[in-house]
């Protein structure tokens, strides 16, 4: 068990269940850490990955009238496009040995060199890292979900799982993914696993009614709302379970919790991504866990999308198209990021909110899969309030230190962890 800090006050419990209160101005939910002591909510992170890279024409962002300008790839961001910090011109020196989709992956959060021969060794990545230094104040260090499978196979050469992992917990670990999302909730608040389907909520209904009394009338409207969004997704999981759409436990008294059969994949590839984003939102909202990592899906990934009438092709494929077909699967994935930042960004923490308080990292392993260009990669920046200046672009493309491993020393340091270098990079971007 983790032996995290945080204090009773801050969780509601039941039998078997164990379910953490969002920031709240009259409980003092991290007792013992700095940021409270000064009435601060933590520095949260979030990784974010897209296979496959982007439509080439249509991955751009420019300062205009003091405003950024966002692509069509990125159009679902523009209306929080003050929030954003578009950088172009990164690159993982090591990614371009292989020149495949499992070389690109492996190490986009580490920059290590990679095993080849089927062997695998790569480099613990950022969201691990922060996670191992600051991540045990709250009941999970880390959260690593995702919404494809791994993929055991061997491609030129490579491991099939660099192309299935961003998050790596030592060089010869990827961070095993949580794909189903019962079992992500379950996580959060579930103490052990235990039979039956009662509600979580249901399991922490006397000690939250006992809570109220205590805290201000803003502290309740707020405990209250955030009690709702926690049944919201307790009843979405369970419906989608009954309909067979999702992979993962039944929630049922007559049959034993087992996983569907493993050849399966959530057959609707939209609630699914849903469910998960708002996990996540709930992981940070509780304080669960401060860093967050989500795959949205495979490099070289199988995902069909009949949501978007665009089941005739598989995603790889459909990458070395760049048809309007492939820009509105990069829509639908932006799409994903954007309803997290805007969930966050509604959740408020005492003058600030849950998305000033917290960074979101987005990228893939290439910029254009129709070339696999991984010269220069796809990167933006969400959030981050004072800690990060947004409503950018920035362009190394031309500049000397333009690694992606500056940008997590850069990152790095805003958590506290100083590192002298990461990966293949000894320098910061100042500009970050």
């Amino acid at each position: 068990m983790n032996n995290h800090h945080v204090s009773r006050r801050s969780v509601l419990k039941g039998l078997g269940v164990s379910m953490a209160l969002p920031w709240l101005e009259s409980v003092p939910l991290y007792a013992g850490e700095s940021s409270v002591r000064h009435g601060k909510a933590p520095l949260r992170f979030g990784a974010f990955f897209a296979g496959n890279g982007f439509h080439k024409s249509h991955w751009w962002a420019k300062e205009k009238g003091g405003k950024l300008e966002l692509g069509k790839v990125l159009s679902p961001l523009q209306p929080i496009s003050d929030q954003v910090l578009f950088i172009k011109g990164l690159y993982n020196e090591q990614a371009l040995k292989g020149n495949i989709h499992s070389s690109q992956t492996g190490n986009l959060l580490s920059g290590a060199p990679l095993a080849s021969g089927g062997e695998i060794k790569s480099g613990t990545s950022i969201d691990q890292i922060l996670a191992q230094k600051c991540g045990q104040d709250t009941k999970i260090p880390s959260l690593v979900l995702g919404c494809e499978q791994a993929n055991p196979a061997v491609h030129k050469n490579y491991s099939m799982l660099y192309s299935s992992h961003i998050s790596w917990s030592s060089p010869t670990t990827p961070t095993p993914l949580e794909i189903h999302p019962a079992l992500a909730f379950d996580r959060l608040f579930k103490n052990a696993a235990s039979k039956g389907d009662k509600s979580i909520l249901d399991s922490v209904l006397s000690d939250a009614t006992d809570l109220r009394k205590g805290i201000s009338k803003t502290d309740r409207q707020k405990l209250d709302e955030y009690l709702n969004s926690v049944r919201e997704v307790e009843k979405r999981i369970a419906h989608a379970g009954k309909r067979g759409e999702l992979q993962g436990w039944r929630p049922s008294l007559e049959k034993p919790n087992i996983p569907r059969p493993a050849d399966g994949i959530p057959q609707d590839i939209a609630e699914h991504m849903k469910l998960m984003c708002d996990i996540l939102v709930l992981a940070y909202q509780t304080d669960t866990t401060r860093f967050c990592t989500l795959k949205l899906n495979n490099d070289h990934s199988s995902l069909r999308f009949s949501n978007l009438g665009i089941d005739y092709m598989i995603h790889h494929l459909l990458s070395h198209q760049d048809s309007n077909d492939w820009l509105k699967v990069n829509q639908f994935f932006v799409e994903q990021l954007a309803y997290i930042a805007n969930k966050l960004d509604s959740i408020k923490e005492g003058d600030k909110t849950v998305l000033d308080n917290t960074i979101l990292l987005f990228c893939s392993s290439m910029l254009s899969g129709s070339t696999h260009n991984a010269k220069e990669l796809p990167v933006i920046l969400i959030g981050g309030g004072d800690h990060l200046k947004t409503g950018r672009a920035l362009n190394y493309r031309e500049k000397s230190n333009r690694k992606m491993c500056s940008l997590f020393l850069s990152l790095m340091d805003k958590y506290g962890v100083h590192l002298d270098e990461f990966g293949d990079s000894t320098e910061r971007l100042a500009e970050v």
